[in-house]
């Protein structure tokens, strides 16, 4: 089949997994988190809003719970107190059995991937489409699979490999297309650069901005790297003394003197993160320039 049958076919029956999408300002709300482990708290009184839209990321030093606080939100792990809602549902009051259509409405790229090992890359992807959706025919689940895959920048022919077949950067791209197999309206993902050279995390972040631009996609986004944070970011919670601090646009947060937060952003590798922002800033600006001092004049001029 086609390239251009396959999307048309994929789209066409993509209304089979479209609930009504929220229309709310905040999709995920969380009020007085409270995570605790052996008597070792992790959250306390935690708070957060994620906008409707926005690539959220989430940093925090070692053992400030950050990948704890996006397994609370997706039901992994049920935390001691406080209110979770996510899509305007109530998760944290939610029964196993009810979950299943809310969770069926978010994506989530766990750090190496967490592919099934002894799946092929598509099989990988239709788990979740078998899961939620068993009824479809089988055609159609592998159409939308191979569909996924090359979403996520892998070529066609990578969905009949296995993982074991594939390197770092295209696991992580092929994570990403099981998490995008249900059209998902949030996408969480976890460390998805983390040991990747420069030239493939660059690459990642770009496809996460383009995705979520043309997808409409709110991203939780839990990472170390400044780059990410400086080239994809909308805005930038902070986790620390068990709380999420400061939440706001990096020089919003450059503007606060909490010492993590000045350490952090105003350390070697912080600055290096900024000019290199900087530079490629510049360098858009004059490639606009030149664009518009080069154009010719339009017609009846």
């Amino acid at each position: 089949m086609s390239e251009e049958k396959l999307v048309a076919n994929v789209e066409r029956h993509a209304r089979h997994f479209d609930p009504e999408p929220f229309r709310g300002e905040f999709p995920v709300v969380v009020k007085g988190l409270v995570n605790r482990f052996d008597g070792h708290t992790v959250h306390e009184g935690l708070d957060l809003k994620v906008r409707r839209g926005e690539v959220l990321g989430v940093v925090g030093g070692s053992g400030t719970g950050k990948s704890v606080l996006m397994r609370s939100i997706i039901g992994l792990q049920v935390p001691n107190e406080g209110h979770i809602e996510v899509l305007g549902h109530t998760v944290t009051d939610l029964w196993e059995g009810s979950q299943i259509d809310i969770r069926s409405r978010w994506g989530v790229l766990f750090q190496g991937g967490a592919l099934f090992s002894t799946l092929t890359v598509g099989e990988n992807v239709e788990v979740p489409l078998r899961e939620f959706y068993p009824e479809l025919e089988p055609e159609l689940r592998h159409e939308i699979a191979r569909y996924k895959v090359r979403l996520s920048g892998l070529p066609g022919e990578a969905a009949s490999k296995f993982p074991s077949e594939l390197s770092g950067g295209m696991r992580k791209r092929a994570g990403l297309a099981r998490a995008l197999a249900l059209d998902p309206e949030l996408l969480f993902l976890d460390e998805p650069t983390a040991g990747l050279d420069p030239v493939g995390a660059a690459a990642f972040d770009r496809l996460t901005r383009e995705l979520a631009d043309v997808l409409g996609l709110t991203v939780f986004l839990i990472t170390h790297d400044l780059d990410t944070l400086y080239e994809i970011c909308d805005r930038v919670a902070v986790l620390a003394d068990r709380k999420v601090i400061a939440v706001g646009t990096i020089p919003e947060l450059l503007a606060l003197d909490h010492p993590w937060i000045q350490e952090y952003f105003n350390g070697p590798r912080g600055r290096a993160a900024k000019a290199s922002q900087d530079r490629a800033g510049q360098k858009r600006t004059g490639q606009k320039q030149t664009g518009a001092m080069d154009k010719p004049a339009g017609r009846g001029a």
